[in-house]
C-alpha cells in the first residue's frame, strides 16, 4: 500500500476541506484533475506550507535520498520507521498533505488475477494523506529532485482482507496542524502514529480489473461492480 490512487476533483475542492483562511498559491489549473488511476512516479497534486504561504503543486510521487541510487524511489514510508530511520531523515521535517479521493488495493480471491478494490471515505470527503517530501521551492519552483512519499500504517485487522497497510489519513483539524511548520517534529510523529482516521471511516468494494493498466482512465474504474457490497460497514 498504496500503489495506485485517484485524484479527480478540482484542486480548490481539496484546499477547501482544510478550512484555512487566505489564498492558496497554486500552480495547478482550475479544472477537474480527472485522474482516476494515478500510478507511482507521476506528478500528483500536493498541498504544503512554507513559512506563512500555502501552496498547491504537482509533485512527483516517489523520492529517495541522493545516496540511494541503487534502488527505485519508494512511494510510501512506514509510520513506524519514518521519523527515525536514516532513509527519510532529510525530508521528515518537510510535511505535506496528499489529498486523494481514494486508493486501490488488489486482493487474492482465488482467481488468476487479483481482484482490485477501491477504498474511500464513507462520508465522501477527500482523504487527507499525511506525506513528507523534498518540496518545490517557493521562489524557484519545481526542482528535478523534488518528490514525496505517503506515510502508511498497519490496518489493524480492519482492512486486512484487502491489504495490511493503508495511508495515514488525517482529519481536517489534524491536517492543518500537520502542515503548520511550527508543529514540533515529535508532535507530528505522534499524530502519524496514533491519530490517523480509523478503519471504520472507510468503505471498500470490488472494481473493474481494467484499473490494472495505468493507461486506463475514467470514472468507470471506481464504479462498484454490480452485485457486490462495500466492506467496512
Amino acid at each position: 500500500m498504496c500503489g495506485r490512487i485517484a485524484q479527480y476533483r478540482y484542486i480548490d475542492d481539496y484546499c477547501d476541506v482544510l478550512w484555512l483562511d487566505g489564498k492558496w498559491l497554486s500552480s495547478i489549473e482550475s479544472k477537474p484533475l480527472d485522474r482516476y488511476n494515478v500510478a507511482p512516479t507521476t506528478m500528483v497534486a500536493l498541498l504544503h506550507q512554507a513559512e506563512d504561504r500555502r501552496h498547491a503543486d504537482l509533485v512527483r510521487w516517489g523520492w529517495r535520498p541522493h545516496w540511494a541510487k541503487d534502488r527505485a524511489p519508494p512511494v510510501n514510508a512506514r509510520v513506524e520507521k519514518v521519523a527515525h530511520g536514516p532513509f527519510f531523515r532529510e525530508i521528515w521535517p518537510h510535511r505535506a498533505i496528499c489529498p486523494i479521493d481514494g486508493w486501490f488495493e488488489w486482493a487474492d480471491e482465488g482467481e488468476p488475477k487479483k481482484q482490485p478494490h477501491f477504498i474511500r471515505r464513507k462520508d465522501g470527503a477527500p482523504c487527507l494523506c499525511a506525506s513528507i517530501g523534498q518540496l518545490p521551492d517557493a521562489d524557484e519552483g519545481y526542482g528535478e529532485h523534488d518528490g514525496f512519499v505517503i506515510i502508511t500504517a498497519d490496518s489493524h485487522g480492519g482492512m486486512v482482507d484487502i491489504h495490511d497497510r493503508r495511508p495515514v489519513v488525517l482529519s481536517p483539524e489534524l491536517a492543518r496542524e500537520w502542515l503548520d511548520p511550527a508543529t514540533p517534529k515529535k508532535r507530528a510523529e505522534q499524530m502519524a502514529l496514533n491519530q490517523g482516521e480509523p478503519d471504520e471511516a472507510f468503505e471498500w468494494y470490488r472494481v473493474n480489473k481494467a484499473v490494472g493498466n495505468s493507461k486506463n482512465q475514467g470514472n468507470q474504474l471506481i464504479a462498484r461492480i454490480e452485485g457486490t457490497c462495500p466492506g467496512g460497514t
